[in-house]
């Protein structure tokens, strides 16, 4: 018996050995699996690209509205001239034959023309983007940094005055659309209302006549409303998915163990559940960076922000079917994309996952 346990012992500490055969192993075993793992997310990410391409062809079809009629802005038009347009724009081939051709342009990334601007897709969503990353991009850092923090806080202390007061006023911001909330912002902080002056601009991102540094605070007081929208619905649901996640692990054993030696409960809570808890949280850090491209299609439209948002809006409103099409499988490609990565970065905080 001995014998044997002292056979298990050695082969053990011959294992943990850096350079010996079996630690190599183990190693090449790990990576293997890794490599498996990150197969399996590219193979998953290809399959949800190509469906959204299936999705944005075939769901902006069934949109009422002629978009060669819209396209002639109510003018007189005969109907060889309605003909000539479809013709021109390849509205009258079989749709199988359009959705072929749609996806062998998108794969090439070639978006297609716009009815509307007559411009190619690809330009258009180029010149809106830096709109959209200023704007969402702030938001996303802010209320993600926002989120992490209260919800840590509201799970350490749970039941108390400030866990409840910080999960009533999140549960009621997740709760308000985010269109009614812009239109409230400017109500009482643009237009003025009762002994609150109007202090911000009601729309737009720039007034169009500073220069240098003056330009860049412009910017930013047209900013304060829209992303203080932004900032007031995604930090709920951030703080909302941290509280939750940090409150799982809140009687684990691991925990217990780390107080039983001595630990300090700041470092019990920053050490060990947090970094347990972050997974949830990492994935929707993830979607909201995915949102960045997105931005918020109602909050811009409400400002009147000049980003992805209101251009694709306008797209709809027509319908402008290449626009539409681009902009949602750029929309629906960062967010595959924002959650691919977050699959990849889970192994490196999990080491559990993947094997």
């Amino acid at each position: 018996m001995s014998s044997t346990a002292s056979t298990t012992t050695t082969t053990t500490a011959v294992a943990r050995v850096p350079g010996s055969p079996e630690a190599r192993a183990a190693r090449g075993g790990t990576r293997l699996a890794y490599l498996r793992y990150v197969a399996g997310k590219l193979g998953g990410a290809a399959v949800s690209l190509f469906a959204v391409l299936v999705t944005s062809f075939f769901l902006f079809r069934i949109i009422p509205g002629d978009p060669v009629k819209a396209m002639t802005h109510g003018m007189p038009t005969s109907a060889e001239q309605l003909a000539t347009l479809r013709r021109q724009f390849g509205l009258d081939l079989p749709l199988w034959q359009q959705f072929t051709d749609y996806c062998a342009g998108a794969l090439s990334g070639d978006l297609g023309t716009s009815y509307q601007f007559h411009a190619p897709v690809g330009e258009l969503i180029t010149q809106k983007v830096p709109a959209t990353l200023l704007l969402t991009g702030v938001a996303v850092v802010i209320y993600s940094a926002l989120g992490l923090w209260l919800g840590t806080r509201s799970a350490w202390r749970h039941g108390g005055l400030g866990d409840k007061l910080n999960t009533g006023v999140a549960l009621t911001l997740w709760s308000v659309p985010s269109f009614w909330l812009g239109l409230l912002l400017i109500i009482v902080f643009s237009v003025g209302l009762g002994p609150v002056p109007g202090m911000f601009p009601t729309g737009g991102m720039e007034s169009g006549s500073e220069t240098g540094f003056a330009y860049v605070l412009d910017v930013a007081h047209h900013m304060v409303l829209p992303v203080l929208t932004l900032v007031a619905v995604g930090y709920a649901q951030t703080l909302l998915v941290m509280r939750s996640s940090l409150l799982d692990e809140m009687g684990s054993d691991y925990l217990t163990t780390a107080r039983a030696k001595g630990l300090r409960d700041d470092d019990v809570r920053r050490r060990h559940a947090v970094p347990n808890a972050l997974l949830p949280t990492v994935t929707m850090v993830f979607i909201n960076l995915g949102h960045v491209a997105a931005g918020s299609i109602l909050v811009e439209t409400v400002f009147s922000w000049p980003g992805l948002g209101g251009l694709f809006y306008q797209a709809l409103s027509v319908p402008d079917l290449p626009l539409v099409q681009g902009l949602f499988v750029v929309f629906a490609g960062a967010m595959i994309l924002m959650n691919l990565l977050a699959d990849l970065l889970y192994p490196l905080l999990d080491p559990r996952v993947g094997r």
